[in-house]
């Protein structure tokens, strides 16, 4: 997870060359610290979140749910085409931050 604002731009810049946005976001649209109540989520978690009275997805009883699994199939998804447009380096960083969500969450 990114955490400077050059990782975080560098991030931004990342995911409109794969297509995730169509512009040049800024870091803090882009920034992420897990699924909490404090942030927006494209998966519709954070609303979850709160619906459920928890602080984040795994400390709910329903974790994992069909939002979580359709999340982590979006996940997969997007491999191919990172791994067209990504450089190792890049690919690398995504694997561990972006595809290794289900691990992630569970922290």
């Amino acid at each position: 997870m990114a955490k400077t604002e050059e990782e975080l731009n560098q991030v931004a810049e990342l995911w409109y060359r794969i297509g995730w946005r169509d512009k040049i976001v800024s870091a803090v649209e882009i920034s992420c610290t897990g699924c909490s109540s404090h942030t927006q989520c494209t998966y519709q978690l954070v609303e979850c979140v709160k619906e459920h009275g928890v602080e984040k997805c795994n400390q709910c009883s329903n974790f994992p749910c069909e939002k979580i699994n359709h999340m982590l199939k979006r996940s997969l998804d997007y491999k191919k085409k990172c791994k067209e447009v990504c450089s190792k380096a890049e690919y690398d960083m995504l694997e561990k931050s972006f595809f290794n969500k289900e691990e992630n969450l569970k922290k």
